[in-house]
């Protein structure tokens, strides 16, 4: 069933309310400004066409530590409207430096129940912001009285990721759009090509990468899959975590690649160029996974 007008317009006023609480893009990002768009023509009646994509956002909440004095947590809420929102919860995952994996998942596991139980039927961003304020201090806590000490090491916790992904095609401007602003957003590196087939790689921390294959993979697809996962189990201290990542990654920040586009739609790549490509990165292993041929 279709989002209802009275859906559309709840949405549209409850992120009216939370751009004017948090003003800078630091406290509130929007990921999608042509589905905030779509959303408020719908809601707004200028068009009879339900929106075509979800709303996703970023709110960052900022939790003092009860035990440094003038010290703050940034926790990032990362949250997205179902289409029958604020009559079924909305999908939230709160992501920190400050939590190690497994205290990240307590805290979300807790924060969905509360959303499950309290919130079908009312907007909620605001009370699950609050939430989040009242409630993450013992999980930051638990995280820091079990992070590592010097010279020990944040294998269960870290891990590098890359996924490699097929779709049938993939023309979509709309799309493509996503899949740059979706890596930008999540700090993922890699590399997009679309045409047919359509070619995505991302590789970045874990979280971030399955948060991407999340959103992706909602989208209306004719057939999209991972068809190669590579993990890396990062044994370092947590403050090492992110120069750890940066080295792993064999691409820059995501951008989509043409090579020497033909065929008569003008949607065909170069298969040989690709090969090349991906010789040059370090990652001529995957061509065979993904056409079942060898490279040349």
């Amino acid at each position: 069933m279709a989002m209802s007008q009275e859906e559309a317009e709840a949405q549209i006023s409850e992120l009216d309310l939370l751009s004017s609480m948090f003003p800078t893009e630091e406290e509130f990002a929007m990921s999608d400004e042509l589905a905030l768009v779509e959303l408020r023509d719908y809601a707004e009646q200028r068009t009879s066409l339900t929106p075509t994509f979800n709303i996703h956002f970023t709110l960052s909440v900022k939790v003092d530590d009860p035990d440094a004095a003038n010290l703050q947590h940034v926790l990032s809420m990362h949250c997205s409207y179902p289409p029958h929102y604020p009559n079924v919860p909305p999908e939230i995952v709160v992501r920190s430096p400050s939590l190690v994996r497994s205290q990240q998942a307590q805290l979300n596991s807790d924060l969905n129940a509360f959303l499950r139980s309290g919130c079908n039927g009312d907007v909620c961003i605001l009370s699950a912001n609050e939430w989040v304020k009242d409630h993450a201090t013992p999980y930051i806590n638990t995280a820091s009285s079990t992070d590592n000490q010097p010279g020990t090491v944040t294998s269960e916790e870290a891990v590098f990721t890359r996924l490699w992904i097929y779709s049938h095609h993939i023309y979509n401007k709309h799309k493509r759009k996503h899949i740059l602003d979706w890596s930008k957003e999540l700090g993922l590196s890699g590399f997009s090509m679309p045409g047919k087939p359509g070619i995505v790689c991302v590789e970045g921390a874990q979280e971030a990468c399955e948060e991407f294959w999340s959103r992706l993979r909602k989208l209306t697809w004719r057939r999209i899959l991972i068809k190669h996962k590579e993990d890396i189990q990062l044994s370092c201290p947590a403050s090492d975590t992110h120069t750890s990542i940066q080295k792993l990654r064999k691409f820059p920040a995501l951008e989509e690649m043409a090579f020497d586009v033909h065929g008569a739609r003008g949607n065909h790549m170069d298969l040989g160029q690709l090969y090349q490509f991906l010789q040059e990165k370090g990652c001529a292993e995957v061509f065979p996974m993904y056409f079942g041929i060898e490279g040349r």
